[in-house]
């Protein structure tokens, strides 16, 4: 008798398949044969993370072509800009900051500072902006300040450009890290990563639309490093991240907020020492350039901040329109910090009375929404600052898509508002601007609870976690360590890395 050779069955991945855990997801692949089956295998080049990547760059690459009507004119038309919502801070600054001219944003020359105004910036942008004006300055053909045939405005779109391409380095590496931060198990209890969370940031409208507002994106790439590095179980690495982020914007710094809610938990009081000082050890060695060379200009963001009032997107305008009321700077900056500093005292409470250890990022996005939900501008590239902590908080499109909505109708009524192409109400106000904002904020505390019943009722969070420790937010199994992989047997921490983000 013949003896037959066994049939080898195929290996199912190391990750929990979208289709199978989120039920839009699962709906939306009818159209491609629906869910994946029980019988499915891993593919020997298309890797979650690699197709992660390349939706990254399909997203992005839509983002910059929304910005064609402005390119065309050279972000010289006032009109196009609001009508087309291809605005940009970027053109406006590098000329208004003296990058034209390749001057450093902290010089203490008194004739530079009696031209241009000072970086209103944390330094990590200013850095980057003065780096990236030398590098437009080279592709112009380095060309004299006093050259009569020296385009301006054609250097600012140049200049534009070369950001971008900073960016996109920076929000593929930002996907490839977010890929790697949620880690779960599946219906059989077996552990899983999750990159396909990740999916959420990659594809996001809100990216697309908001990314070359302004440098926001540079301080997400430290966020997605620091949830990265934590969930590695890196703690010096966090700070050295949450330090430098906060040198390029201020909201990293909330994420010390859920680290100390996690270190409290865990009783974990080297881990939080050495975030902390290693995140204010980052911070001050990257401002240092800028406070020895520059101290006056270095402390205009601050000044600036503290000295503004109620602006663009806030609730703030939004009363001092309707009311007719004048909102003073003292009353909006004394409100915002009473209400921010009762709102993380409930994050505290909350992450403290959870069944289970919160992941990082539900802590750090509940911070993060409540900062701005009062602060005096919340301008519409700041989603992006939620951005990448939401999708991990709850990996759930269906929800991530309501909220972006709102977001996007914000995006378009800000520019129609300030091109003052929205027709007034009975009395004259901006009344669908109202609205827009109202909703924005709507949206984002909806998302608020839903995370926030995550962590107390864990059973409804999408990160099935163990019922003892974090999920994601556990420490890596040491190399050699017995792990729950998916045929029974025993992968190194190295193994399970190759098989789930390469």
């Amino acid at each position: 008798m013949t003896r037959r050779t066994p049939v080898e069955q195929p290996r199912e991945p190391g990750w929990v398949h979208a289709t199978r855990d989120d039920p839009t997801v699962a709906a939306l692949s009818e159209v491609v044969g629906g869910p994946a089956g029980s019988r499915v295998a891993r593919h020997r080049w298309w890797t979650p993370v690699r197709v992660l990547l390349v939706l990254t760059g399909v997203c992005l690459a839509l983002g910059m072509m929304t910005k064609a009507p402005c390119v065309t004119s050279q972000w010289q038309d006032g009109e196009v800009r609001y009508t087309a919502m291809c605005y940009s801070d970027m053109p406006y600054l590098y000329t208004g900051r003296g990058f034209t001219e390749r001057h450093w944003p902290y010089s203490d020359d008194a004739e530079v500072r009696a031209e241009y105004q000072a970086m209103e910036y944390p330094v990590g942008i200013s850095y980057w902006a003065w780096a990236t004006s030398h590098v437009t300055w080279w592709l112009s053909g380095s060309p004299a300040s006093d050259d009569p045939d020296r385009d301006v405005a054609e250097e600012g779109t140049l200049y534009v450009a070369v950001n971008a391409a900073g960016f996109a380095l920076v929000v593929l590496l930002s996907t490839w890290l977010l890929a790697g931060v949620n880690r779960g198990r599946d219906a059989a209890g077996r552990r899983r990563s999750r990159p396909w969370d990740a999916a959420g940031f990659a594809l996001a409208p809100a990216l697309a639309v908001t990314g070359l507002v302004n440098w926001d994106l540079l301080a997400i790439g430290f966020v997605a490093a620091a949830l990265w590095a934590w969930s590695r179980d890196r703690p010096v690495l966090t700070g050295v991240m949450i330090g430098l982020g906060t040198a390029t914007k201020l909201f990293p710094l909330f994420l010390l907020g859920g680290v100390l809610v996690l270190c409290l938990r865990r009783r974990r009081w080297a881990d939080l020492v050495n975030t902390v000082s290693a995140a204010f050890l980052a911070w001050g060695v990257a401002n240092l350039p800028a406070w020895l060379l520059g101290p006056e200009d270095w402390k205009v963001f601050w000044s600036f901040n503290s000295e503004r009032g109620a602006d663009l997107g806030s609730l703030w305008l939004v009363w001092q329109q309707f009311t007719g009321d004048e909102v003073t700077d003292a009353l909006v900056n004394r409100g915002s910090w009473i209400f921010f500093g009762a709102w993380c005292g409930a994050v505290l409470v909350v992450g403290l009375l959870a069944p289970r250890p919160p992941r990082l990022a539900q802590l750090g996005f509940l911070v993060v929404a409540g900062f701005l939900l009062v602060n005096k501008v919340y301008s519409p590239q700041y989603v992006l600052w939620l951005l990448p902590l939401a999708v991990l908080a709850r990996p759930r499109w269906r929800e991530l898509l309501a909220w972006q909505a709102a977001e996007l109708l914000y995006f378009a009524a800000v520019w129609w508002y300030l091109g003052g192409f929205l027709a007034p109400g009975s009395d004259g106000q901006p009344v669908f601007y109202w609205v827009a904002i109202v909703l924005r904020v709507a949206a984002e505390l909806w998302l608020v609870a839903l995370v926030t019943r995550d962590v107390l009722r864990p059973e409804h969070d999408p990160v099935d976690r163990d019922p003892v420790e974090g999920g994601s937010d556990e420490p890596e199994p040491r190399p050699g360590a017995a792990a729950d992989a998916p045929d029974g047997e025993a992968q190194t921490t190295s193994t399970r890395s190759n098989a789930v983000a390469v």
